[in-house]
């Protein structure tokens, strides 16, 4: 496996930090992921790394205000509304050279899972709507934000007035700290993410607006809204003791696309938030379950042995070096 850095810039002059996993041998099918909020494409530990020696060449980038792509402590957050969101990844995905036989899936998690299934469904995104589209096989989306769990929702005073002031002061920040506690069962992990300063929990009152939105249409998303737009193959994981994300909106919109088209949904009992980080047999299987799912949808078959390679059972103490140094402090 190699890793290879640089940068994407977007058309307003943005320069993203991107991160390339790419296979020693054949590559099977591209993965283009988004994080979720308060994260970065390099807080993710082996799994990046675990589905490059399994074919798959992972293209990730660390999104507007977040990671390494923001410089400046007034730029915490800033990811911007839906329609610069789904921009940015529009734009990410048509800077992947196609290669030949090599299909492109589309993976997020969190609020990133959020974003990715906008991007596919909503009929204004420009993946619907713009005469240049990336040849996308699949979408796939884990712990995705779709709505929040009871635990975690913020009082509705707070929402209207957040809303209200963002339309004067879109840029103001908020800290909107996530519980840690929440994220994994596994307390090394817990311990990483308050650590990592680059998980600041700080979103402009734009962005978290923007996030919201997108959560609510989502939610409602109902039969009669499909069809409208093509529906892409679609692979959906949850845990149902996550804290965060709800496990049932989840499960409900699986349920309304499965109706219309190629969807799975996946759960996994007892599992929290970071599917690719929990505990116990979790790990191996969310990572065997989502890398069957695209092998089965390339169009040259492969065998699914490599899913074997995805090795979750590696501790947190046994990172890759290259992942922890990577976790640079501000």
């Amino acid at each position: 496996m190699s890793v290879e850095e640089g940068t994407h810039v977007l058309p307003d002059g943005v320069e993203l930090y991107t991160k390339t996993w790419k296979p020693d041998g054949p590559t099977r099918a591209v993965l283009a992921f988004v994080h979720g909020f308060s994260d970065h494409c390099n807080a993710y530990y082996d799994f990046f790394p675990n589905l490059a020696t399994s074919g798959i060449e992972v293209r990730a980038f660390d999104q507007r205000g977040w990671g390494r792509t923001f410089k400046r402590p007034q730029d915490r957050g800033n990811t911007g509304g839906t329609p610069l969101v789904l921009s940015d990844i529009h734009s990410f995905l048509l800077s992947l050279s196609e290669q030949p036989n090599t299909p492109l899936f589309l993976m997020g998690h969190s609020m990133g899972g959020g974003e990715v299934l906008t991007y596919a469904l909503h009929p204004e995104s420009p993946y619907n709507s713009s005469g240049a589209r990336p040849q996308l096989a699949g979408v796939l989306a884990y712990s995705p934000f779709i709505a929040l769990h009871p635990d975690s929702r913020p009082a509705s005073l707070t929402v209207v007035a957040g809303r209200l002031v963002s339309r004067i002061l879109p840029r103001m920040q908020r800290h909107s700290p996530l519980d840690p506690t929440y994220v994994c069962r596994d307390e090394t992990v817990v311990a990483d993410y308050v650590q990592d300063e680059l998980c600041h929990d700080i979103g402009t009152l734009e962005q978290l607006a923007g996030m919201l939105d997108r959560a609510l249409w989502l939610e409602k998303l109902s039969g009669k809204d499909i069809g409208k737009t093509e529906l892409l193959p679609m692979w959906f994981g949850h845990g149902d003791a996550d804290r965060i994300t709800s496990w049932d909106a989840t499960k409900r919109l699986a349920g309304v696309l499965k109706a219309k088209g190629d969807v799975s949904f996946a759960s996994y009992e007892g599992a929290y938030h970071r599917l690719h980080m929990e505990p116990g047999d979790v790990k191996p299987r969310f990572a065997k379950d989502m890398l069957d799912w695209m092998l089965a949808r390339c169009p040259v078959p492969a065998s699914t042995d490599g899913a074997r390679e995805v090795s979750a059972h590696m501790s947190v103490e046994q990172k890759n070096e290259e992942e922890v140094g990577n976790k640079a402090k501000l």
